[in-house]
C-alpha cells in the first residue's frame, strides 16, 4: 500500500501497550491493536488518493455508491496488506525502536492470528471490489497487495531498489479509483496519476529513511541513507526526484486531465518541494530531512486538490 509513513502509531500504541489491563478494558485494547496493523494513517491517506481518482475519473457521472462501495473495498485490502506486511516484518520490526512495541513483535498478536486477519480481511475486500465495482479495479487492488505485501516487503532487506519497488503498490490506489469509474477506459489519465504518484514517494520516503538510518541499518534493512554516511548520494536523489514531479505533473495537462489552474499550482507546488530537497543538500541533517517530509505531505495534497478543482470544476 501506499507508502507514506508518519513517524507515528504513538497514540494507538500507547493505549494499547500496558502490561496489564482490567478485564472492562480488554476488548478495547485488542482492538487497539489490530487496528494498529491496519496502519490508519497510511491506509487514511491511500483512500484519499483512491477516491481522487474516482472523482476525476467519474467526473459528472460519480456516484456515491460506487465511491463508497470502492472505498470500502480497497480499504480492506489495505489493512489486510498493512497486517500481512507487519506478519513477514516482525523480526525487523523489533530490533527498531520506533517499531518495537506493534502488536506482532510485543507479543500482543500472535503470528498466526495476524496472518488469519490479514489474509481474510483482504480476501474480503478483493471480493468486495469484484462483486460491486468494474474488475479492472479489483486487478488494480490484486496488484497493490502483491506488490506491497509479497514483492516489496522482502525486498527490503535485499537491495536498496525496495524503494522504487515500493512505489508501484504506493501508486497505484489511485488508479483504483479511476478504475472504479471507468473500468478500463482512460488509461492516460490512469498513467497521469500513477506517475504523479510514483515519483513523489521517493523523496518523501528517502526523508524518512535518513532520519530513521540508524534504526533501518540496524534491523538490517537495505536504505540508500544506510550505506551513504555523508548524505550526498541521499539529497541528490531527493533533489532530482523532487524535480522531476514538475515535468511528470504536466502529463496530467498532456492527457487532458487538467488545465491552467492545475499547472500552475503544481508547478509552485514542486518548486516549493524541490526547494526544501535543496535545503537538504545544504545541510543533511534530520531536521532538514523533516522539512523535506513536510513538504511532501503538503504537495500531495495539494496537488490533488488542485486536479479536482480544475476537472471538476474550472473546466
Amino acid at each position: 500500500m501506499m507508502k507514506m509513513t508518519l513517524a507515528g502509531e504513538a497514540d494507538i500504541q500507547q493505549f494499547a501497550s500496558g502490561a496489564s489491563v482490567a478485564p472492562g478494558v480488554a476488548i478495547r485494547t485488542r482492538l487497539a491493536d489490530y487496528l494498529i496493523l491496519t496502519k490508519p494513517r497510511i491506509a487514511v491517506m491511500a483512500l484519499f488518493t483512491v477516491a481522487a481518482g474516482y472523482w476525476l475519473g467519474a467526473g459528472d457521472d460519480a456516484g456515491s455508491r460506487v465511491l463508497l462501495n470502492t472505498l470500502l473495498g480497497a480499504g480492506l485490502v489495505a489493512a489486510g496488506g498493512s497486517a500481512l506486511n507487519q506478519v513477514f516484518e516482525r523480526r525487523t520490526d523489533a530490533r527498531m525502536r520506533r517499531t518495537a512495541n506493534r502488536p506482532i513483535p510485543a507479543g500482543r498478536v500472535s503470528v498466526e492470528h495476524a496472518t488469519a486477519f490479514g489474509a481474510i480481511t483482504s480476501g474480503v475486500g478483493l471480493a468486495y471490489l469484484m462483486a460491486t465495482v468494474p474488475p479492472a479495479a479489483t486487478l488494480a487492488a490484486a496488484l497493490t497487495l502483491v506488490f506491497y505485501a509479497l514483492i516489496y516487503t522482502p525486498m527490503k532487506t535485499m537491495t536498496q531498489w525496495n524503494t522504487v519497488v515500493g512505489a508501484v503498490p504506493g501508486a497505484l490506489p489511485p488508479v483504483i479509483g479511476w478504475c472504479a469509474a471507468r473500468g478500463w477506459d482512460g488509461a492516460g489519465g490512469a498513467t497521469a496519476l500513477f506517475l504523479l504518484l510514483f515519483v513523489w514517494q521517493l523523496p518523501h520516503f528517502l526523508a524518512i529513511a535518513w532520519m530513521y538510518r540508524n534504526d533501518y541499518a540496524g534491523a538490517g534493512l537495505q536504505m540508500l541513507p544506510g550505506t551513504d554516511p555523508t548524505g550526498k548520494r541521499t539529497a541528490v536523489v531527493m533533489v532530482v526526484t523532487a524535480a522531476a514531479l514538475i515535468p511528470v505533473g504536466f502529463f496530467a495537462v498532456w492527457v487532458g486531465l487538467a488545465g491552467w489552474l492545475y499547472a500552475v499550482g503544481a508547478t509552485l507546488l514542486g518548486i516549493m518541494f524541490v526547494r526544501k530537497t535543496l535545503g537538504f543538500a545544504r545541510d543533511r541533517s534530520d531536521r532538514q530531512a523533516r522539512r523535506v517530509l513536510r513538504a511532501s505531505l503538503v504537495y500531495l495534497p495539494g496537488v490533488l486538490v488542485l486536479l479536482l478543482i480544475d476537472a471538476l470544476l474550472v473546466k
